[in-house]
C-alpha cells in the first residue's frame, strides 16, 4: 500500500479544510515547496496535491508551485483540482511532468472529455470519487449529484479508468478514522486500484485501512498535527 502525504493549496499556502468546507481553513505552511521537501526527506515517493482554488472556481493560482515541486522535489506528483479540459490535462502531464492527474467534477459532468483523457493517459489519470452520504459530490464538494459511488465507478471503468481516489467527505480533516467498510466494498465491487482518503488520525488507522485492500492512502492533517510519523509509517507499509 502506497502512502501519499498531502498538500492542499489555497492562495499559494499549504492548508487543510474540514470536511471540504472553504470557511473552515487551517493554514499549516506558507511554503508548500519546503513542506514537499520534508515529505521527500521522510522517505515518501509520491505526493498528493490539490489545487483548492481551481477546484472551486476553475482558475488556478497554484500551478507554478505544483510545477516547481514536480520538477525539483524528486517526488512523483499526483494532483487534482479544476482539471476540466484536455489542454489543462496535457499541460500538467506533458509540460509540468506530474505523474498522475485526478479528474473529479469533470468526470461526472463531461463524459466526452473524460473518455478522451482516459484513452490518451489511462495510466496517468485517476478518477476522484468524492462521497457524501454514499453519493458523488461535485464542485469542490459543494454540490450533491444523486449518483451512487459504486455505480459511477463502474461507469468510469467502462471508459477505461483503472485508478480511483475515494474520499469520505464526512471524515475528511476530522481525524476520526478511515471509512474501512465502504472502501473495502468499493475494492470488492470494482477490483480497481482504490486510493483511500479521509479520516486518518493515527498510525493504527493506516493499518486498519490497509485491511480494506486499497492500493494507497492519502494522509494530510494527521501528519501536520503530529498524529502520524510519516517516516515510521513509510517503513512499515
Amino acid at each position: 500500500m502506497m502512502i501519499y502525504p498531502a498538500i492542499d493549496l489555497l492562495d499559494q499556502k499549504c492548508v487543510r479544510l474540514t470536511q471540504g468546507r472553504y470557511d473552515q481553513v487551517t493554514v499549516y505552511s506558507n511554503n508548500p515547496e519546503e513542506m514537499a521537501l520534508s515529505f521527500q526527506q521522510a522517505g515518501a515517493k509520491w505526493i498528493h496535491m490539490v489545487d483548492l482554488n481551481a477546484a472551486k472556481t476553475g482558475v488556478s493560482e497554484n500551478r507554478d508551485i505544483i510545477a516547481r515541486i514536480a520538477k525539483t522535489s524528486g517526488l512523483m506528483v499526483q494532483t487534482g483540482g479544476g482539471i476540466r479540459n484536455l489542454s489543462s490535462l496535457q499541460y500538467l502531464i506533458e509540460e509540468v511532468g506530474v505523474s498522475r492527474c485526478v479528474i473529479g467534477t469533470s468526470a461526472f459532468r463531461d463524459k466526452a472529455f473524460t473518455e478522451k483523457a482516459l484513452s490518451l493517459y489511462a495510466d496517468k489519470v485517476a478518477i476522484g470519487l468524492d462521497a457524501k452520504d454514499g453519493e458523488i459530490a461535485v464542485d469542490g464538494w459543494t454540490s450533491g449529484s444523486g449518483v451512487k459511488v459504486i455505480s459511477f465507478a463502474k461507469e468510469m471503468m467502462e471508459l477505461g479508468a483503472k485508478t480511483f481516489i475515494y474520499t469520505d467527505i464526512a471524515r475528511d480533516g476530522m481525524l476520526t478514522g478511515p471509512a474501512v467498510e465502504s472502501t473495502g466494498r468499493l475494492v470488492e465491487e470494482t477490483k480497481a486500484d482504490i486510493i483511500a482518503s479521509g479520516g486518518i488520525g493515527s498510525e493504527k488507522d493506516i493499518e486498519d485501512i490497509k485491511t480494506s485492500g486499497c492500493s494507497g492512502v492519502i494522509i494530510g492533517k494527521a501528519i501536520y498535527e503530529g498524529k502520524v510519523r510519516l517516516n515510521v509509517c513509510l517503513q512499515n507499509v
